[in-house]
């Protein structure tokens, strides 16, 4: 009996303390066992596409939510549809489950920093409840006064002084007032004053009706003494009453003195509507600038976008929208204005006087006669709205295909009334500490943990009664901000600009600020774009999360944060059908005994080899001086063409404002004729040297489920063409469209090719299933019979990229796309996987196996942002493998890189920084990569000397 109690006890204890998984064959993972400890540190690693995924989200979280619905009543169940039950037989110990992925980031420009992470929202009830009102007319400080006030104020200013009490009714508006100046008669009064002027009122009396009037109601004439206080109490109470909280005084001598219950500028008379949080809200009608929307950028159609070079001629295509001349109606109306003006369609535009060109732009009032061709003799006269005008008629009527031609012409421009600060003026006008809430919002974290500390004592007492609770909770999500290594960011900053990290860690920090216990938790590397040195934070957040209660899981590749963990599991050997099994497990010290390819570069029996012999380059090179847009202090920027190089710093030092928003921009617009505009600097140098630019960014390579690698590469093309060149294709008369999932005819109908089918939850993630009449296969059953080597169309689509290399090993126009995805490590991936389901790192090397796959010139400019993303050890090396080669042929290879293995392999290092944020922003090391960790001042250059030692 006893042993019996023991092992019932013993059993209750294992599920307690462990998670147990027992046959998970989700995807590739080969009926995986696996049991390891809750409320510890967990680390999943292996080589990309070994089954981390499958394992950690497609079985554990994809379990733990099922579980999740599976509680709400049958009734609720019935709107959301019953969620897939992962290919796993049992999984014991498991928690409710929170996952923070990468691809979860909102492409809202209304969506920020400050208002995911909810330290805006607190900011604006600060706001509403502490701020203090001043005129945006006079800068006076607005009062508001009670009728006691009020009248205390006149008793005491105006003292044995006659006065005249109005109540404002009409205030700078149009209109002839027949109706309201009988309804004031009726109410007793006998004197108005009218635009300045005090009248009696009149039978029938009016106004000019198209003329703004001003128009107060006389209530009462007084002479201020304290005798009288009840009868002037009175007349206040009636004139606020009248002027709905709003009264005017008028002394002897003809000036105005305003009061009222709500904000007022004394001097002005100009009043705010009482504050409320939506008052400082940009996302709200109340609190939004009218001309942007809370936006903070307008797009405008500008004469230079239309006319980018004034050199040409009208003829000769000059005005962009127009293109080259052609005998059609807007060239006839065109040439007549010129000829009004003895000009021509040959004229180059920058000879066109200014005038004539505002009327070609704008339009003007004059009929533009244009010669009938139907009906010779006889012309056409009509109003000519002008270029400008009719491209934005188009943008807000015309058809979507006309929408996004025009969308061509259009550029951004900070708004000219808030100047980007988003809010209208009033709301701008509140201030605490003489700061409005805008410039709060662009401060970076670090200097608003400053300005929050120890604001109290700049408050008065009121306002920090009010204060205290509201300015707890704020510095408490300024402190997560911080622990997860995001000083830099501001609150304005637009989610859609963050990299899948930053996105990652500020969702992290918003849950450790909820202070959950017993949660597991999900995080797909949350290190990704995080210099070393703040790794450290990012561990210390992940242990204080983990110390709360609960259970952390972490698919990560990192070599500290494996080393930092409570239990590494591997999953491996290979890739795809090569892995899904586990090759090593434990706590790191009894992991790196296992033998694995993992532990063997962690114990450094493997490593990422590279040449001490640097390149030095073609001996040209290309330059930016003077860069200063956002924190850049005037950087001059040289990159030795024909190198390896690598530009690297802490999170925030400037590294995307140099490269993306700088020198790409700078590229692109002389090579292609861009129309972003670069940041700001002062000249280029060296663009003779190379004759394109490639940018192989994070950013998905597609939004629907209908964008695969296949697409993408153009690889998919190629195998229609060669499935209609099949003689069973030929009798059935099928063209290359017949194979393609976009377009009627081959396509399975149900779904329109999709192969998904999306189920919209309306208040959950929408869901996408698997297409009852095709299975997932996109087309319908005749297609599917046209077979190459006994595979459909389908069969390949859902083969991996290692096994189409086979397959199509004879087919040298397939083999040369395939192949490069293949390089680049991406042999696991299929060749039809929805592009929804791949990681930014994946789909940045799909990106660049396109690239790759074209011919390249010996002279192309390649900038890759983080292309170590998602990749193991293993992978990394291969990667290099596939970069130095481009750099061997010529070309110059430009990586923005954090990681140590990449930087070592580098001929060049360029670092930024030295801080984050407002204190980064400077060179301060370049050169081999020796040279950088011999420089004291780099913190890049720190670790590298421990790396390269």
């Amino acid at each position: 009996m006893a042993r019996a109690t023991a092992k019932k006890k013993n059993q209750d204890s294992t599920e307690y303390d462990f998670i147990e998984i027992i046959g998970a064959r989700e995807h590739n993972l080969k009926n995986v066992t696996l049991s390891f400890p809750r409320n510890k540190l967990v680390v999943v690693t292996g080589i990309s596409g070994s089954g981390k995924s499958s394992l950690a989200f497609d079985t554990i979280y994809a379990e733990g939510q099922r579980r999740y619905m599976e509680s709400f009543s049958a009734y609720a169940r019935s709107f959301i549809g019953n969620l897939e039950r992962p290919d796993v037989d049992k999984i014991n110990g498991l928690s409710p489950v929170i996952s923070i992925e990468q691809k979860t980031t909102s492409r809202n420009p209304r969506s920020t920093v400050g208002t995911v992470t909810e330290i805006y929202d607190f900011i604006r009830l600060l706001y509403a409840r502490a701020g203090e009102a001043y005129s945006y007319l006079s800068g006076e400080k607005m009062i508001r006064q009670s009728e006691d006030q009020v009248l205390d104020t006149i008793l005491k200013n105006f003292k044995g002084n006659k006065l005249i009490l109005l109540a404002p009714v009409v205030k700078g508006r149009k209109g002839h007032y027949r109706e309201l100046f009988q309804q004031i008669r009726k109410q007793g009064f006998t004197k108005v004053r009218v635009d300045g002027e005090v009248q009696d009122i009149t039978a029938k009396m009016q106004v000019d009706r198209y003329k703004i009037h001003d128009i107060e109601i006389v209530i009462d004439r007084i002479v201020a003494d304290v005798k009288d206080r009840a009868r002037i109490g009175q007349s206040i109470n009636r004139s606020l009453k009248e002027g709905k909280g709003v009264m005017m005084v008028l002394d002897e001598k003809q000036k105005v003195y305003h009061f009222s219950k709500f904000l007022m500028d004394p001097l002005t008379g100009l009043s705010y509507d009482e504050p409320a949080p939506n008052t400082f809200s940009f996302n709200s009608p109340y609190g939004a600038c009218p001309v942007c929307n809370g936006l903070g950028q307008v797009e405008e159609i500008t004469e230079e976008s239309v006319i980018p070079d004034k050199k040409l001629s009208i003829s000769r295509g000059g005005i962009l929208p127009l293109g080259e001349y052609r005998d059609i109606w807007i060239f006839k109306k065109v040439e007549a204005i010129l000829k009004r003006y003895k000009l021509t369609l040959s004229t180059a535009i920058k000879d066109i006087p200014k005038d004539v060109l505002h009327v070609l732009l704008y339009g003007d009032d004059v009929p533009v006669a244009v010669a009938s061709v139907k009906y010779p003799g006889t012309e056409w006269s009509t109003r000519f709205e002008g270029i400008i005008n009719f491209l934005h008629k188009q943008r807000d009527e015309g058809s979507e295909a006309i929408k996004r031609w025009v969308e061509d012409f259009t550029v951004v421009k900070t708004c000219t009334e808030c100047h980007g600060a988003r809010l209208k003026k009033e709301s701008l006008h509140f201030k605490i500490a003489d700061r409005n809430i805008a410039e709060l919002a662009e401060l970076d974290i670090e200097r608003l943990n400053k300005w929050f500390t120890g604001l109290e004592k700049k408050l008065s007492e009121k306002q920090r009664i009010i204060a205290t609770e509201v300015l707890k909770e704020i510095r408490k999500r300024i402190g997560f901000l911080l622990d997860v290594g995001l000083d830099y960011l501001h609150l304005n900053r637009p989610l859609r600009t963050l990299s899948g990290g930053e996105a990652q860690r500020i969702r992290l920090a918003t849950q450790i600020g909820t202070q959950l216990v017993g949660v597991l938790y999900i995080l797909d590397e949350p290190s990704i774009g995080l210099h070393a040195r703040d790794n450290v934070k990012l561990i210390k957040a992940l242990k204080d999360l983990r110390d709360l209660g609960n259970s952390v899981i972490v698919v990560e590749h990192d070599k500290d944060m494996m080393l930092e963990s409570d239990y590494i599991i591997d999953i491996g050997p290979g890739a795809g059908r090569h892995g899904g099994q586990v090759v090593g497990q434990g706590t790191p010290s009894a992991f790196l005994k296992s033998g694995s390819t993992t532990a063997q570069y962690l114990q450094g029996k493997l490593a990422i080899r590279y040449s001490e012999e640097r390149r030095t380059g073609t001996g040209n090179s290309l330059s930016v001086t003077g860069a200063s847009g956002n924190n850049l202090k005037a950087v001059d920027l040289n990159i030795p063409l024909g190198t390896f190089t690598c530009i690297t710093g802490v999170s925030g030092s400037g590294k995307s404002t140099l490269i993306h928003d700088t020198l790409y921009p700078i590229l692109n617009q002389h090579f292609f004729n861009s129309r972003k505009e670069p940041l700001l600097y002062k000249k280029v140098d060296g663009l003779e040297h190379t004759d394109k630019v490639i940018e192989v960014d994070q950013s998905p390579i597609g939004r629907t489920p209908r964008s695969n690698p296949a697409t993408y590469t153009g690889v998919f093309t190629d195998i229609r063409d060669l499935f209609a060149q099949l003689p069973e294709a030929k009798i059935r008369g099928y063209k290359p469209g017949r194979f393609s999932f976009n377009v009627k005819g081959g396509r399975c109908e149900t779904c329109e090719g999709a192969g998904l089918r999306l189920i919209e939850m309306e208040f959950l993630p929408d869901v996408h299933v698997h297409c009852e009449t095709c299975k997932g296969k996109r087309y319908n059953r005749e297609t599917l019979e046209v077979r190459f080597k006994g595979k459909s169309i389908s069969d390949v689509l859902d083969m991996t990229v290692e096994e189409a290399v086979v397959f199509f090993e004879n087919q040298p126009k397939i083999i040369r796309k395939i192949k490069t995805l293949h390089d680049v490590g991406l042999g696991y991936i299929s060749l039809g996987q929805h592009a929804t389901t791949l990681s930014g790192g994946e789909a940045q090397r799909v990106k660049l196996a396109t690239e790759l796959s074209k011919r390249d010139t010996g002279k192309t400019f390649y900038i890759l942002d983080e292309p170590t993303t998602g990749l193991h050890f293993q992978d990394i090396a291969h990667l290099l493998d596939v970069l130095q080669k481009l750099v061997d042929k010529g070309n110059t290879v430009l990586v923005i890189e954090h990681n140590l293995d990449i930087i070592k392999s580098a001929d060049y290092v360029v670092d930024l920084g030295p801080e984050g944020g407002n204190q980064g922003g400077r060179i301060v090391a370049v050169g081999t990569p020796e040279a950088v960790s011999k420089n004291p001042a780099s913190y890049t250059g720190k670790f590298l000397k421990a790396e390269l030692n």
